[in-house]
This record gives C-alpha cells, sequence and structure tokens, in this order.
C-alpha cells in the first residue's frame, strides 16, 4: 500500500488504482496538487489529456 494512502485530497477525484498516490479508501488523490498533461499535439478530448502526476506503485 503507498505510503501516502492516508492523506486524501477530496477535491481530485481519482479511481487509478495502481497510482502511488491513489487513496483506495476514498477514491480520490494524496497529492496537494496534481499537473494535467496532453497525449498529443491539440487534444479534442479526455482521451487526449493524463495526469502528468501519476506514478507507478510497485507495491502493489
Amino acid at each position: 500500500m503507498a505510503q501516502n494512502n492516508c492523506k486524501c485530497n477530496n477535491s481530485i477525484k481519482c479511481s487509478v488504482n495502481n497510482c502511488a498516490y491513489h487513496n483506495n479508501t476514498s477514491d480520490c488523490c494524496s497529492l496537494e496538487s496534481i499537473r494535467v498533461g496532453c497525449c498529443g499535439c491539440e487534444p479534442t478530448n479526455c482521451a487526449g489529456t493524463e495526469c502528468a502526476s501519476f506514478k507507478l506503485d510497485n507495491a502493489r
């Protein structure tokens, strides 16, 4: 389980269970803020964006 799993930022909802910052109990992010990035040059829908703060949780 991630070290940051005890924190929960209710302003950042998250369902990515294998992220090191994911709080399993509340389905939120444990970071104070996140960075959103683009997967392509000019995204036209949400599939063209990503959470650039994602970090794979190798402990899960």
